[in-house]
């Protein structure tokens, strides 16, 4: 049985990766910070409710201690897009709240459930971001989603160099514009959003590590 555990799973992006891992015969542990939103959408997506809220070091310290063995860790919480904002006025504070979540807290919760990783036959690691943090064609605007998923993918390049040895596969995967509470609408379907993602999830053990992909295919740092 592969084991998977996707963060941000109560809504969106989220549950349809749920869903989807679910589909393919895995064990999903369905993270949310509510444990209503999280039993709610669990049971919705075939999977587990975990109360896991990934800017609470003991929430992660628990769910670490709880996980014994892992297959598949997907980095998908994140907060704050911040249409309202430009970086040469930006509230401080508002980028330091999204790097708690969009930054810190996968850099946290990866760091514990390494052993539980490592006690995998095919361990991947999926971090989710977005083609807005693609330096190659960065602008203005969004400045505190933005810098801490250009983080995070600078994150995803580290931990796939120092986890290659190990045979864990890293890598950044952007689901595209998506119709989401988040994203809003006019979007492509969740469906599809989710699919880049659990492509990722599932790679062969030959498959890419430190990429950056959308849909399978490499985009741009």
């Amino acid at each position: 049985m592969t084991i998977s555990l996707v963060t941000g799973g109560n809504r969106g992006i989220g549950l349809e990766v749920c869903r989807q891992l679910a589909a393919r015969g895995h064990e999903v542990l369905l993270g949310a910070r509510s444990p209503e939103k999280a039993a709610r959408a669990a049971a919705d997506a075939g999977a587990t409710p975990v109360r896991l809220d990934v800017t609470s070091p003991g929430d992660i310290e628990r769910v670490a201690a709880e996980v014994e063995h892992l297959d598949v860790l997907v980095n998908n919480a994140a907060i704050t897009y911040d249409t309202w904002q430009r970086a040469v006025t930006a509230d401080l504070g508002v980028v330091r709240e999204a790097a708690e979540t969009n930054l810190y807290g996968p850099w946290l919760l990866t760091q514990s459930l390494l052993p539980a990783l490592r006690r995998s036959r095919h361990p991947r690691i999926v971090n989710v971001s977005s083609e807005a943090a693609s330096l190659a064609s960065l602008g203005g605007g969004t400045p505190a989603y933005t810098s801490s998923k250009v983080a995070l993918n600078a994150l995803t390049r580290m931990l796939a160099a120092e986890l290659r040895a190990d045979g864990v596969l890293v890598n950044a995967v952007c689901p595209g514009w998506v119709a989401t509470d988040m994203g809003g609408p006019g979007g492509r379907p969740v469906a599809d959003g989710a699919a880049s993602v659990v492509w990722a999830a599932t790679l062969p053990d030959d498959g890419p590590t430190g990429g950056f992909f959308r849909d399978g295919r490499p985009l741009p740092w």
